[in-house]
């Protein structure tokens, strides 16, 4: 039995251009679910995984496979129909799952054999076994997976050419953010696997640079932040050799403990949301996380710098308090707070958040042609009405965020700090020269926005 693992691509995305940029593969990760369904496939299967991202294979030239497993966020919708369409006009079946199958379960099972929602693992052992006995059901319910149960992915499955392999160690997040989904998809409880199993399978990932793919690896609570040292400790311990990035919130400044420990364990680089420089901006998405106590976010990455870990910063353009200027103003406040790099997004109204049902309730949602428009959805295009930036106004702010924040004169006094601070400025450099070079990549891509708009007049007037 033969079975293709797909993980589709969305050719709007300019981080996934490897060829187009060759920073960009710094910023490309292994798609870690499918890696993780193929450990708990039977061995009678003979799996192939394909990562579009560097280029989607020829697929008339490969074997004909018994069964096809897609995994899509709702930007890859699009292309994983098409996929989906390809093979089930051979007749192989396909099921889908994944973040957009869950939330848009209608739209997905009219394009495929069989939908998985919610978490694969406890049901993917069943879908595999109706599949070989040719009846498959419609749509498996996953629920929640018992994490302890979930066993090391299949890191020997991917070709070569990633810069970062991934692992995950927890899942599940408490803080349910107005624009985020994950809450709505693993839940709000914070579940953590075994340490011991998270140590071994560090040693399978062949790659020096790790991408832990928690949504929050320290977590909120402080029996989390506990875990999370015992597990900087064991992976000390281990002496694992790898370099690490991972998602935290502001939080992990707080406990110069668990900084050091990190440091040791291998972290140098750590993703937080900042998501708006005012606190009328982090009230409107539901970020109180991040102003309790007064919090002082320059000292805060300060704190976590000292320790050789650099802060990539996100923040978000498009609230309903961001007014003209707001592109130039998250980009002196990140400036300001001293981050190594920022990632600055268009607020995007996904399926499952409660964004998506309040822009939804309220007549928002502009583009709303679907599934078509679902290709949009990559938190870099406005697909929204904003209630102060107009269609132009909100891509200007963007571009006008990147030019000022990735000027040449500024990348070099971050590289400047990092070199005087011992941290990382070849890293550094590197990181800061993918975001620039990819610059005219966003000027390219808004204009075709704006092109293929043009024969929408009302959508783009209302925008």
């Amino acid at each position: 039995m033969r079975l293709y693992l797909i993980n589709p691509c969305n050719p709007l995305v300019n981080i996934v251009k490897v060829r187009e940029n060759r920073w960009n593969r710094y910023r490309v990760w292994k798609p870690l679910s499918l890696m993780v369904l193929a450990s708990l496939t039977p061995p009678e299967w003979e799996i192939t995984i394909v990562d579009e991202n560097f280029g989607a294979p020829d697929y008339p030239s490969m074997p004909l496979p018994d069964l096809v497993g897609i995994t899509a966020f709702t930007s890859q919708a699009n292309r994983a129909y098409e996929v989906a369409a390809y093979f089930r006009r051979l007749g192989v079946p396909v099921v889908m799952g994944g973040i957009h199958a869950t939330m848009c379960l209608d739209e997905v099972m009219e394009r495929v054999d069989s939908v998985v929602t919610r978490e694969a693992e406890g049901v993917w052992l069943q879908v595999l076994e109706d599949a070989r006995h040719g009846c498959l059901k419609r749509r498996y319910d996953g629920g929640l997976a018992e994490i302890s149960n979930i066993p090391a992915a299949r890191h020997d499955l991917l070709a070569t050419g990633y810069v970062f392999g991934a692992i995950q160690t927890t899942r599940g997040c408490p803080l349910n953010c107005k624009f985020c989904s994950v809450t709505a998809f693993n839940g709000a409880h914070y579940r953590m696997r075994s340490i011991g199993d998270v140590v071994r399978e560090f040693r399978l990932i062949r790659e020096k640079r790790v991408l832990v793919v928690d949504d929050n690896l320290v977590g909120t609570r402080p029996e989390h932040i506990a875990r999370a040292k015992d597990l900087f400790r064991a992976m000390i311990q281990a002496k694992l050799k790898k370099e690490w990035v991972a998602q935290a919130t502001i939080n992990f400044a707080d406990d110069e403990e668990l900084l050091a420990l990190a440091a040791r364990a291998g972290c140098r680089g750590v993703f937080i949301g900042f998501e708006s420089p005012t606190q009328k901006g982090l009230r409107e998405l539901s970020k109180k996380f991040n102003f309790l106590k007064g919090r002082d976010f320059r000292a805060s990455v300060r704190r976590i710098q000292r320790h050789g870990i650099l802060v990539s910063g996100s923040f978000i353009i498009g609230l309903d308090v961001d007014e003209p200027g707001i592109g130039k103003r998250i980009a002196e406040a990140a400036s300001q707070y001293g981050v190594d790099n920022l990632n600055a997004l268009i607020l995007t109204p996904l399926p499952g958040t409660r964004l998506w049902d309040e822009m939804k309730a309220e007549g928002r949602i502009a583009l709303d042609t679907f599934p078509e428009d679902w290709k949009y959805y990559t938190l870099t295009f406005p697909v929204a009405r904003y209630k102060h930036l107009s269609l132009d106004g909100i891509s200007d702010e963007m571009l006008s965020c990147d030019r000022t924040f990735y000027s040449m004169p500024r990348i070099l006094r971050r590289v400047w700090g990092n070199l005087w601070g011992r941290r990382q400025p070849l890293i550094c450099l590197v990181i800061n020269l993918s975001y620039r070079n990819n610059f005219q990549l966003s000027c390219k891509a808004y204009a075709a926005f704006k092109r293929s708009l043009g024969n929408r007049h009302d959508c783009v007037k209302k925008l």
